[in-house]
């Protein structure tokens, strides 16, 4: 378990924020929340509870039947670490598989503008549904839909919400993030960094990431964070661009 940093409570009311704007509908809990989306209906980041005060562990697989007993699937999300050590073993005996996704912030100097800029989300339609495969190679049609199209939803989700993108020398899209911005909190979040496959490690990433991190510094956002899972490598690299491990969300899943 990492040591709270100051910003820590920030960052978690801003995620809450986020998920209770960008649902269609929400279901309030002791301590909890589930947010739905019949549009994205194969999102679970669209379909799923969220656990953002002192929920009751034994209680939290119960919340997550209710609210989402007519997918096939149940999907938890738990923000404070002590809260979420304290659901594993009642999550675990009702047959969830726990995950823990890292939450990082930007300690490093401000880069200069990495020139991506932003886009619409006709232009990214594209190349978000050609990359999924690669991410999701077991994902029906349907699903990919929904996982693609859930972007529109992402609008609802903060004051300023922006997508952008670095192309190649040719104009194609080469890389894409979301940056999700509240300028009157001083925070944002950056989430979805991608890269095409058949433009890996050109540079284009960094180029994404490091405008993300300039025009969020540049509408006043102190705070600027991602997420990672704590399983893959991307964390390493975000750590060498300047970003250190503040926190961590606790995810249960059962399918």
């Amino acid at each position: 378990m990492t040591t709270p940093a100051p910003e820590l409570p920030r960052v978690h009311r801003f995620l809450a924020e986020f998920h209770r704007r960008q649902a269609a509908r929400t279901v309030e809990f002791p301590g909890a929340f589930a947010v739905l989306d019949d549009a994205y209906r194969n999102s679970r980041g669209n379909n799923h509870l969220l656990a953002d005060g002192p929920v009751a562990p034994e209680a939290l697989a119960g919340y997550a039947e209710e609210a989402l007993g007519h997918l096939p699937y149940r999907c938890a999300y738990v923000l404070d670490e002590t809260v979420a050590a304290a659901c594993v073993a009642p999550m675990e005996r009702a047959g969830y598989r726990h995950a823990t996704t890292l939450v990082m912030a930007h300690r490093g100097p401000v880069p200069a503008h990495g020139g991506a800029r932003e886009v619409g989300f006709d232009e990214l339609r594209g190349p978000v549904t050609a990359s999924w495969p690669r991410f999701a190679p077991a994902a029906t049609p349907e699903h990919i839909h929904d996982l693609v199209e859930r972007r529109t939803a992402r609008r609802r989700g903060a004051e300023d919400v922006r997508f952008l993108a670095v192309h190649t020398p040719e104009g194609e899209v080469a890389a894409w993030a979301d940056l999700y911005m509240d300028p009157a909190a001083g925070i944002a979040q950056i989430e979805d960094l991608v890269t095409v496959e058949a433009h890996l490690g050109r540079g284009y990433a960094g180029r994404v990431l490091d405008t993300a991190l300039h025009e969020a510094a540049a509408a006043g956002c102190a705070t600027r964070f991602l997420t990672a899972f704590a399983g893959d490598w991307p964390h390493r690299w975000y750590a060498r661009k300047g970003f250190r491990l503040i926190g961590s969300v606790a995810r249960f899943e059962r399918v």
